[in-house]
């Protein structure tokens, strides 16, 4: 079964950090392109950050540039979403989703992605 697995969420205080995980089991994430995407409540699905398969190429909404960072390790079959600085609007449930895109880059759309996780949820509060 092909599962991802995400981790990392919960209360921290605005300007705080957190480092999302997302693990795959029943498969290795070589070949696949992963984003994450954030939905709160009443509001759509959106895109926050995706990274190619290997790593070489990364994207970041324009809401969360420069304050978080997506990474992977192949090896660890793991991708990392490193969250600083923040804001009570970046609550939300967190997703991951793996996308099989070798090579090319990778989507902030949410159409392609065929595996996702059940989510993690960030609560941005003081």
């Amino acid at each position: 079964q092909l599962q991802l697995v995400e981790s990392g969420g919960g209360l921290v205080q605005p300007g705080g950090s957190l480092r999302l995980s997302c693990t795959a089991s029943g498969f290795t994430l070589d070949g696949y392109a992963i984003g994450w995407f954030r939905q709160a409540p009443g509001k759509e699905r959106e895109g926050v950050s995706c990274i190619s398969s290997r790593g070489s190429k990364s994207y970041g909404a324009g809401s969360v540039k420069d304050r978080f960072t997506i990474s992977r390790n192949n090896a660890n079959n793991t991708v990392y979403l490193q969250m600083n600085n923040l804001k009570p609007e970046d609550t939300s449930d967190y997703y991951c989703a793996a996308h099989w895109r070798p090579h090319a880059g990778c989507l902030l759309t949410d159409g392609q992605y065929a595996i996702w996780g059940q989510g993690t949820q960030v609560i941005v509060s003081s």
